[in-house]
Protein backbone atom coordinates (compact mmCIF):
# COMPACT_ATOMS: atom_id res chain seq x y z
CA UNK A 1 0.00 0.00 0.00
CA UNK A 2 1.38 3.42 -0.65
CA UNK A 3 2.75 5.86 2.09
CA UNK A 4 0.21 9.10 1.59
CA UNK A 5 -0.26 12.11 3.94
CA UNK A 6 -2.96 13.76 2.48
CA UNK A 7 -5.68 11.09 2.61
CA UNK A 8 -5.89 8.52 5.29
CA UNK A 9 -7.98 5.85 4.99
CA UNK A 10 -7.02 4.46 8.67
CA UNK A 11 -7.83 7.66 10.43
CA UNK A 12 -11.12 8.03 8.66
CA UNK A 13 -12.21 4.99 9.68
CA UNK A 14 -11.15 5.39 13.20
CA UNK A 15 -12.87 8.44 13.70
CA UNK A 16 -16.16 7.42 12.25
CA UNK A 17 -15.73 4.38 14.62
CA UNK A 18 -14.80 6.63 17.30
CA UNK A 19 -17.81 8.88 16.80
CA UNK A 20 -20.47 6.28 16.81
CA UNK A 21 -19.90 4.40 20.15
CA UNK A 22 -19.14 8.13 21.58
CA UNK A 23 -23.31 8.61 20.76
CA UNK A 24 -24.18 4.78 21.28
CA UNK A 25 -22.39 6.10 24.85
CA UNK A 26 -24.37 9.16 25.14
CA UNK A 27 -27.55 7.15 24.26
CA UNK A 28 -27.30 4.63 26.62
CA UNK A 29 -26.15 6.84 29.20
CA UNK A 30 -29.43 9.35 28.94
CA UNK A 31 -31.64 6.01 29.36
CA UNK A 32 -30.17 4.95 32.52
CA UNK A 33 -30.58 8.75 33.92
CA UNK A 34 -34.01 9.15 32.49
CA UNK A 35 -35.18 5.70 32.69
CA UNK A 36 -36.96 5.50 29.44
CA UNK A 37 -36.36 3.94 26.38
CA UNK A 38 -37.08 7.08 23.99
CA UNK A 39 -34.33 9.67 24.30
CA UNK A 40 -33.83 11.10 20.83
CA UNK A 41 -37.50 11.74 20.07
CA UNK A 42 -39.73 9.86 17.28
CA UNK A 43 -36.40 8.99 15.72
CA UNK A 44 -36.09 6.04 17.95
CA UNK A 45 -39.23 4.31 17.13
CA UNK A 46 -41.94 6.77 15.55
CA UNK A 47 -44.56 4.13 16.02
CA UNK A 48 -44.13 3.32 19.74
CA UNK A 49 -43.78 6.90 20.35
CA UNK A 50 -46.68 7.45 19.39
CA UNK A 51 -48.57 4.48 21.26
CA UNK A 52 -47.09 5.48 24.32
CA UNK A 53 -48.26 9.15 23.90
CA UNK A 54 -51.36 8.20 23.43
CA UNK A 55 -51.53 5.87 26.37
CA UNK A 56 -49.81 8.33 28.85
CA UNK A 57 -52.99 10.79 27.46
CA UNK A 58 -55.74 8.54 28.26
CA UNK A 59 -53.75 7.90 31.77
CA UNK A 60 -54.32 11.42 32.58
CA UNK A 61 -57.87 10.94 31.15
CA UNK A 62 -58.96 8.14 34.16
CA UNK A 63 -56.99 10.18 36.41
CA UNK A 64 -59.70 13.23 36.08
CA UNK A 65 -62.55 10.42 36.15
CA UNK A 66 -61.01 9.33 39.40
CA UNK A 67 -60.71 12.74 40.88
CA UNK A 68 -64.15 13.70 40.02
CA UNK A 69 -65.77 10.05 40.96
CA UNK A 70 -63.58 10.52 44.72
CA UNK A 71 -65.08 13.93 44.85
CA UNK A 72 -68.97 12.63 44.51
CA UNK A 73 -68.29 9.74 46.51
CA UNK A 74 -67.16 12.47 49.26
CA UNK A 75 -70.86 14.29 48.54
CA UNK A 76 -73.03 11.70 48.93
CA UNK A 77 -71.66 10.66 52.72
CA UNK A 78 -71.46 13.94 53.37
CA UNK A 79 -75.20 13.68 52.25
CA UNK A 80 -75.97 10.24 53.94
CA UNK A 81 -74.41 11.58 57.31
CA UNK A 82 -77.12 14.47 57.54
CA UNK A 83 -80.02 12.22 56.53
CA UNK A 84 -78.71 10.39 59.40
CA UNK A 85 -78.83 12.87 61.55
CA UNK A 86 -82.44 13.86 59.70
CA UNK A 87 -83.87 10.80 61.00
CA UNK A 88 -82.48 10.72 64.46
CA UNK A 89 -84.54 14.03 64.49
CA UNK A 90 -87.48 12.45 63.55
CA UNK A 91 -87.02 10.10 66.14
CA UNK A 92 -86.96 12.36 68.36
CA UNK A 93 -89.87 14.14 67.19
CA UNK A 94 -91.99 10.85 67.22
CA UNK A 95 -91.14 9.91 71.20
CA UNK A 96 -92.06 14.25 72.01
CA UNK A 97 -95.47 13.33 70.01
CA UNK A 98 -95.53 10.23 72.63
CA UNK A 99 -94.21 12.34 75.76
CA UNK A 100 -97.09 15.22 75.21
CA UNK A 101 -100.02 13.23 74.72
CA UNK A 102 -99.59 9.56 76.55
CA UNK A 103 -98.99 10.60 80.07
CA UNK A 104 -101.71 12.66 82.22
CA UNK A 105 -99.25 13.49 85.23
CA UNK A 106 -98.01 16.75 82.75
CA UNK A 107 -99.10 20.23 83.24
CA UNK A 108 -100.25 22.18 80.46
CA UNK A 109 -96.48 23.85 81.43
CA UNK A 110 -95.06 20.64 80.94
CA UNK A 111 -96.46 20.03 77.30
CA UNK A 112 -95.71 23.34 76.36
CA UNK A 113 -91.76 23.12 77.02
CA UNK A 114 -92.18 19.87 74.44
CA UNK A 115 -93.96 21.75 71.81
CA UNK A 116 -90.73 24.33 72.38
CA UNK A 117 -88.19 21.39 71.46
CA UNK A 118 -90.80 20.05 68.81
CA UNK A 119 -90.44 23.92 67.31
CA UNK A 120 -86.45 23.95 67.89
CA UNK A 121 -86.13 20.57 66.26
CA UNK A 122 -88.14 21.76 63.18
CA UNK A 123 -85.63 24.57 62.80
CA UNK A 124 -82.55 22.48 62.70
CA UNK A 125 -84.09 20.26 60.33
CA UNK A 126 -84.30 23.71 58.40
CA UNK A 127 -80.67 24.25 58.77
CA UNK A 128 -79.66 20.89 57.77
CA UNK A 129 -82.07 20.84 54.49
CA UNK A 130 -79.71 23.87 53.72
CA UNK A 131 -76.77 22.60 54.30
CA UNK A 132 -74.20 22.87 51.67
CA UNK A 133 -70.68 21.55 50.35
CA UNK A 134 -67.98 23.84 49.01
CA UNK A 135 -70.85 26.26 48.23
CA UNK A 136 -72.84 23.03 46.32
CA UNK A 137 -76.48 22.66 47.66
CA UNK A 138 -76.06 18.88 49.22
CA UNK A 139 -80.37 18.79 48.70
CA UNK A 140 -82.76 20.35 46.02
CA UNK A 141 -84.93 22.50 46.93
CA UNK A 142 -87.62 20.34 44.69
CA UNK A 143 -90.66 19.42 46.55
CA UNK A 144 -91.89 16.84 43.91
CA UNK A 145 -93.39 14.33 45.46
CA UNK A 146 -90.43 11.31 46.85
CA UNK A 147 -91.88 8.69 43.98
CA UNK A 148 -90.45 10.92 40.90
CA UNK A 149 -86.46 10.02 41.60
CA UNK A 150 -87.81 6.63 39.85
CA UNK A 151 -88.68 8.87 36.72
CA UNK A 152 -86.81 11.22 37.21
CA UNK A 153 -86.92 12.88 33.52
CA UNK A 154 -88.44 16.16 34.85
CA UNK A 155 -85.62 17.18 37.41
CA UNK A 156 -83.31 20.28 36.24
CA UNK A 157 -79.46 18.95 36.21
CA UNK A 158 -77.36 21.05 38.65
CA UNK A 159 -80.72 21.46 40.67
CA UNK A 160 -81.79 18.29 41.56
CA UNK A 161 -78.90 16.13 40.07
CA UNK A 162 -75.10 16.49 38.90
CA UNK A 163 -73.66 14.06 36.01
CA UNK A 164 -70.52 12.52 37.25
CA UNK A 165 -68.79 10.38 34.01
CA UNK A 166 -66.93 7.57 34.40
CA UNK A 167 -65.04 6.81 32.04
CA UNK A 168 -62.13 8.10 29.95
CA UNK A 169 -64.25 9.22 26.91
CA UNK A 170 -65.77 11.98 29.27
CA UNK A 171 -69.35 13.26 28.16
CA UNK A 172 -69.29 10.39 25.52
CA UNK A 173 -68.74 7.48 27.89
CA UNK A 174 -70.66 5.74 30.95
CA UNK A 175 -72.31 8.05 33.08
CA UNK A 176 -74.00 7.99 36.87
CA UNK A 177 -76.56 10.78 38.30
CA UNK A 178 -76.24 11.90 41.41
CA UNK A 179 -78.73 13.44 43.21
CA UNK A 180 -79.50 16.14 45.90
CA UNK A 181 -81.94 14.31 47.33
CA UNK A 182 -85.45 15.39 47.90
CA UNK A 183 -85.03 16.44 51.26
CA UNK A 184 -87.90 18.91 51.61
CA UNK A 185 -90.26 16.25 49.53
CA UNK A 186 -89.18 13.91 52.24
CA UNK A 187 -90.48 16.17 55.82
CA UNK A 188 -93.83 16.86 53.35
CA UNK A 189 -96.61 15.86 55.05
CA UNK A 190 -100.57 16.43 54.62
CA UNK A 191 -102.87 16.78 57.59
CA UNK A 192 -105.27 15.46 56.10
CA UNK A 193 -105.29 12.36 58.69
CA UNK A 194 -103.18 9.77 58.04
CA UNK A 195 -102.76 9.83 54.44
CA UNK A 196 -99.64 10.46 52.78
CA UNK A 197 -98.62 13.57 50.61
CA UNK A 198 -98.41 10.90 47.71
CA UNK A 199 -101.95 9.27 48.39
CA UNK A 200 -103.64 12.79 49.06
CA UNK A 201 -102.26 14.01 45.43
CA UNK A 202 -103.18 10.66 43.50
CA UNK A 203 -106.91 12.21 44.41
CA UNK A 204 -106.40 15.84 44.12
CA UNK A 205 -103.51 17.43 43.40
CA UNK A 206 -104.69 21.21 44.81
CA UNK A 207 -105.75 19.08 48.07
CA UNK A 208 -102.31 17.97 48.51
CA UNK A 209 -100.93 21.78 47.93
CA UNK A 210 -103.03 23.17 50.08
CA UNK A 211 -102.43 20.67 52.88
CA UNK A 212 -99.12 20.29 53.31
CA UNK A 213 -96.93 20.69 56.15
CA UNK A 214 -93.44 20.47 56.56
CA UNK A 215 -91.48 18.98 59.61
CA UNK A 216 -88.50 21.66 57.91
CA UNK A 217 -90.84 24.41 58.11
CA UNK A 218 -90.50 26.86 61.82
CA UNK A 219 -93.74 27.48 61.87
CA UNK A 220 -95.43 23.97 60.23
CA UNK A 221 -97.73 22.65 63.59
CA UNK A 222 -98.97 25.00 66.22
CA UNK A 223 -99.19 22.41 68.74
CA UNK A 224 -98.25 18.92 69.10
CA UNK A 225 -101.63 17.78 68.99
CA UNK A 226 -101.81 18.71 65.28
CA UNK A 227 -99.23 16.25 64.72
CA UNK A 228 -100.25 12.72 63.67
CA UNK A 229 -97.68 10.27 64.55
CA UNK A 230 -98.25 8.44 60.93
CA UNK A 231 -97.33 11.62 59.53
CA UNK A 232 -93.62 11.72 61.34
CA UNK A 233 -93.27 7.73 60.38
CA UNK A 234 -94.20 8.86 56.64
CA UNK A 235 -91.55 10.93 56.85
CA UNK A 236 -89.07 9.13 58.43
CA UNK A 237 -89.62 6.27 55.88
CA UNK A 238 -89.17 8.81 53.01
CA UNK A 239 -85.86 9.86 54.60
CA UNK A 240 -85.08 5.87 54.41
CA UNK A 241 -85.42 6.34 50.98
CA UNK A 242 -83.37 9.00 50.18
CA UNK A 243 -80.31 6.90 52.14
CA UNK A 244 -80.98 3.74 50.06
CA UNK A 245 -80.88 5.72 47.10
CA UNK A 246 -77.92 7.48 48.06
CA UNK A 247 -76.43 3.92 48.55
CA UNK A 248 -77.24 2.77 45.44
CA UNK A 249 -75.31 5.84 44.26
CA UNK A 250 -72.04 5.52 46.20
CA UNK A 251 -72.43 1.50 45.42
CA UNK A 252 -72.13 2.42 41.74
CA UNK A 253 -69.69 4.98 41.69
CA UNK A 254 -67.51 2.57 43.99
CA UNK A 255 -67.50 -0.06 41.15
CA UNK A 256 -66.50 2.69 38.18
CA UNK A 257 -63.98 3.93 40.88
CA UNK A 258 -62.64 0.69 40.82
CA UNK A 259 -62.88 -0.18 37.56
CA UNK A 260 -60.96 3.32 36.93
CA UNK A 261 -58.09 1.69 38.76
CA UNK A 262 -57.83 -1.59 36.99
CA UNK A 263 -57.41 0.19 33.73
CA UNK A 264 -54.95 2.91 35.08
CA UNK A 265 -52.97 0.08 36.33
CA UNK A 266 -53.05 -2.25 33.19
CA UNK A 267 -52.22 1.07 30.82
CA UNK A 268 -49.40 1.69 33.13
CA UNK A 269 -47.91 -2.05 32.53
CA UNK A 270 -48.57 -1.69 29.44
CA UNK A 271 -47.02 1.76 28.73
CA UNK A 272 -43.85 0.88 31.12
CA UNK A 273 -43.36 -2.44 28.58
CA UNK A 274 -42.90 0.58 25.28
CA UNK A 275 -40.79 2.89 26.59
CA UNK A 276 -39.51 1.63 30.23
CA UNK A 277 -35.37 1.44 29.56
CA UNK A 278 -33.82 -1.76 30.51
CA UNK A 279 -31.32 -1.32 33.48
CA UNK A 280 -29.27 -4.19 32.62
CA UNK A 281 -28.79 -4.08 29.31
CA UNK A 282 -28.53 -0.51 29.57
CA UNK A 283 -25.55 -0.59 31.87
CA UNK A 284 -24.04 -3.64 29.96
CA UNK A 285 -23.67 -0.93 26.59
CA UNK A 286 -22.42 1.81 28.99
CA UNK A 287 -19.40 -0.64 29.79
CA UNK A 288 -19.54 -1.99 26.16
CA UNK A 289 -19.01 1.37 24.62
CA UNK A 290 -17.17 3.08 26.87
CA UNK A 291 -14.12 0.11 26.11
CA UNK A 292 -15.08 0.66 22.57
CA UNK A 293 -14.90 4.22 22.42
CA UNK A 294 -11.38 4.26 24.28
CA UNK A 295 -10.37 1.83 21.60
CA UNK A 296 -11.38 3.53 18.77
CA UNK A 297 -9.59 7.11 20.07
CA UNK A 298 -6.28 5.14 20.70
CA UNK A 299 -6.48 3.56 16.69
CA UNK A 300 -6.79 6.77 16.23
CA UNK A 301 -3.55 7.83 17.10
CA UNK A 302 -2.23 5.35 16.54
CA UNK A 303 -3.23 5.26 12.73
CA UNK A 304 -1.83 9.37 12.90
CA UNK A 305 1.15 7.74 14.01
CA UNK A 306 2.00 6.54 10.42
CA UNK A 307 2.74 10.01 8.77
CA UNK A 308 5.14 10.29 10.78
CA UNK A 309 6.90 7.74 8.79
CA UNK A 310 6.58 9.91 5.52
CA UNK A 311 8.43 12.71 7.65
CA UNK A 312 11.81 10.17 8.29
CA UNK A 313 11.92 9.90 4.37
CA UNK A 314 12.29 13.78 4.09
CA UNK A 315 15.38 14.02 7.05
Amino acid sequence: MALTISNNPAVAAASTYLEKNQKALQTSIKRLASGRKFVGGGQDDPGNVAVAMRIGASMKRIAGAESNIANSISFLEFQDGILDTIALILSRMSELKGLATSDPMKSADDISSYLTEFNDLMGQLKDLTDAKINGTNVFSTNTTLLDNPRNSSTFVEDEDYFTVYTSEEGMEGSSVKVYKSLILSALQVNDLGTENMIAVAAQDNTAAANSAKNFAGTTAFDDLADVNLNQIEYALESVTWLRGQNAAGQARLSFAQDSLATQKMNLGAALGRIEDADMAEESSNVAKYSILMQASAAMVAQANQSQQVALTLLS
